[in-house]
């Protein structure tokens, strides 16, 4: 299998998000070439700002599996610094991620935290797999949010 289609499974996750009226982020854990956990953002789900897809599939796979090692995972933006962090912590073997994140992605657009080597892990990362439809998603969601905020304050 590829990376562009475990990153079409990751997407599949974005759109559920943003049929949830979530920032589209999905993403996808691969293990022996299977698909072992998958989600997408649910901060308003959860009202919690750390219930990024990241932090949520690590949080889970951390029940039956402490070090991820042989694991790769699959997200459709750069991740920011906390999910970058628990990447780190939990020792993934490889990143992939499609869109980049000019304004908070910490894994080569503001900074490469992944590649630091102070720290004792450095995942693989593949960046900008399928980077077009990715960003497409969060663009066409971001315009979105934004027509319908100026009709709001065009009609009270």
């Amino acid at each position: 299998m590829t990376d562009e289609f475990w990153m079409q499974a990751a997407l599949a996750e974005a759109k559920l998000a943003m049929q949830q009226n979530e920032i589209p982020v999905g993403a996808v854990l691969v293990k022996d070439n299977k698909i072992v956990l998958k989600n997408h953002n649910r901060t308003k789900e959860l009202d919690n700002p750390l219930a990024h897809a990241e932090i949520l599939i690590l949080q889970e796979i951390q029940k039956f599996d402490k070090y991820l090692t042989d694991y790769s995972l699959y997200v459709t933006l750069e991740p920011c610094l906390m999910c970058s962090g628990a990447i780190i912590l939990s020792k993934i073997s490889k990143v992939v991620f499609g869109a980049f994140d000019p304004k908070s992605g910490v894994s080569g657009s503001l900074y490469n935290v992944l590649k630091d080597t102070r720290f004792n892990h450095r995942p693989e990362v593949v960046s900008g797999v399928l980077k077009d439809e990715c960003g497409g998603l969060l663009k066409e969601f971001f315009r979105t949010k934004r027509t319908v905020a100026a009709i709001s304050d065009r009609h009270p």
